[in-house]
Formats: C-alpha cells, structure tokens, sequence
C-alpha cells in the first residue's frame, strides 16, 4: 500500500492535477488504485454547474496516472523519466462519476518493453464498473 506521499516521490504530477490519492495493491504487473472524488474539485465549478460530474477524460488520466506508478516504482533514476500517453484504445464509459464517489482504478500490464508498455485500466465506483480503457505509453528523458 503507499500513501499520497510515495506517490507523490513516484508521480511528477502535482496539485491539481494529481489524481491518484492512494494505492490499495501492487505487484509486478498490476495495480490497485484510488480516487477519492469531493466536490472541492476545480473542475467542477464548471463541469456542469448544479449537476457535477467527474471529466470522463480525468477517469482516464487517473486512470494512466495509476499506471504510472506501476511502470515507474522500481526505476532508480525515475525523477529523470516521464511517461507519456501514446494511445488510448477501447475507451468507454459506463456511467457518470460524481462528488462522494470513490473510484478504484485497476490497471494490469498487457505489454512491456524498456520503455514502451500497453496497460489495460477498468475504473469502478461500488463494484460497478464506470470506465475502461486500453493505455500506450512511451517513457523519456526529462529534457
């Protein structure tokens, strides 16, 4: 299990745009995450007044943010690297997110390489499932 902080020592991402708050489970090629969703979030001063809903497109950055954490936990010079999205396939979403939702993402490895990977990511709110989708990313060097 690690907290915001190991987190934050794996993720570059910060405020307000990290989205991880904690990790349940994790092994070699899978990942247990969680999402606390309050609606002391920026987005939902306009997304959508008086009916918050959680972006889609967010579920699926937390969603490659928990991934992140998977890929790059066990690289010693990891604060040199990022990774980025390459592509997002199979992408859906089941039903909206909203304030007072805790989102746990599972995402497992499909493909490795040095630095290239393909993970698989379902999000679920009480069991159900909200979002899916197929993730590639590409690891570089901070320039």
């Amino acid at each position: 299990m690690l907290d915001i902080r190991a987190i934050m020592d794996i993720l570059p991402h910060r405020y307000p745009f990290l989205l991880v708050d904690r990790v349940l489970a994790i092994n070699e090629d899978s990942i247990v995450a969680l999402k606390n969703v309050t609606y002391n979030e920026p987005f939902f001063q306009g997304h959508f007044p008086g009916a918050p809903v959680f972006p889609g497109v967010l579920l699926v950055e937390a969603m490659a943010q928990a991934g992140g954490v998977l890929m790059l936990r066990d690289i010693p010079d990891r604060q040199q690297k990022l990774i980025y999205f390459t592509g997002i396939d199979r992408c859906r979403f089941r039903r909206p997110v909203v304030p007072g939702d805790q989102v746990i993402f599972e995402v497992r490895v499909l493909k490795k390489r040095s630095r290239f990977a393909v993970l698989e990511g379902v999000a679920k709110v009480d069991g159900e499932v909200v979002a899916e989708a197929q993730l590639s990313s590409a690891m570089v060097d901070r320039g």
